[in-house]
């Protein structure tokens, strides 16, 4: 099964719990060495009660179930995760052409220092990066670097 048997769709609120769920394997996955600032339960009531009602959230769903999820709040990349062996399937392509479409004026994003598969991933998809920090800034106390990408227009 490749990315395009997957269905990208505008989450609902039965799918807060496997978005969280991928989330959480995703992030257990692609960062084992960052130190989670919520525990699995505090994830679990964040996904329904926060970012699915308050955020531009998609899903992608296979057989009915979550293997990915996008989060777009204004301007930003808020959340891109995929289940681990979704990874390097073109799905995250697929996503990333998602959200370029619906803010096709640009986007930026966090992502941490140590998460070198995601900022290959961005910087292939034109994302430069502009900023890095100590960590300080975010709940995880972990450095991150924050990407931009804004569209090339002719003329």
């Amino acid at each position: 099964m490749n990315s395009d048997d997957v269905v990208l769709r505008r989450a609902g609120r039965t799918d807060a719990l496997g978005a969280a769920d991928v989330w959480l394997r995703s992030f257990a996955a692609a960062l084992p060495s960052v130190r989670r600032a919520h525990d699995d339960a505090e994830v679990r009531a964040w996904f329904p009660h926060v970012v699915v009602p308050r955020h531009e959230t998609w899903v992608a769903l296979v057989d009915n179930g979550v293997v990915g999820v996008l989060v777009l709040e204004g301007g930003e990349l808020e959340q891109l995760y995929l289940e681990p062996s979704w990874r390097g399937r073109g799905l995250g392509d697929r996503f990333m052409a998602l959200a370029k479409r619906r803010r096709p004026d640009g986007l930026s994003l966090w992502t941490f220092q140590v998460n070198e598969p995601a900022r290959r991933f961005y910087e292939r998809h034109g994302f430069l990066a502009v900023e890095h920090t100590d960590g300080s800034g975010n709940e995880e106390r972990e450095p991150d670097v924050r990407y931009v990408w804004r569209p090339r227009h002719s003329g």
